[in-house]
């Protein structure tokens, strides 16, 4: 099932290092949308993992786009690893997920679709990694 523009609903699932600016965060998501020719209004949560749970640009970026911020645990991420582009086993070393970013995505899809498929495979920018990921 291929994400459909007039129903589009986007996720975009984060990761990124520890005091990563909010404005980093935000010009990596909206160089994503441009690329893709996604619109920023088709945006309706950013999602990331426990970890980074009171990672203060990550909350800021959710507060600026007035957008939930759902966080997940690494275990609720485990099912979505089939769907990943990318594993980075330095990433499942330190998270217990092999890709934040693309898992994330996915998962916050999929919590509010039932289905989910990647749209925007991982993007990195500095400290930060962005997917999107589509639910119909």
């Amino acid at each position: 099932m291929a994400c459909q523009q007039p129903q589009l609903a986007l996720y975009a699932g984060f990761g990124c290092r520890r005091g990563c600016p909010v404005d980093v965060l935000d010009t990596l998501l909206r160089q994503a949308l441009d690329s893709h020719g996604l619109a920023l209004s088709a945006l309706q949560g950013i999602a990331s993992i426990a970890l980074k749970a009171d990672e203060r640009g990550l909350r800021q970026l959710a507060k600026r786009h007035n957008l939930p911020l759902v966080i997940f645990d690494a275990t609720q991420l485990q099912a979505f690893e089939p769907l990943l582009s990318h594993r980075s086993a330095q990433a499942f070393a330190h998270s217990g997920c092999y890709g934040v970013a693309e898992s994330t995505a996915l998962a916050l899809a999929h919590l509010n679709h039932g289905s989910t498929q990647l749209r925007v495979p991982r993007q990195t920018l500095g400290a930060a990694t962005l997917a999107l990921a589509c639910g119909e």
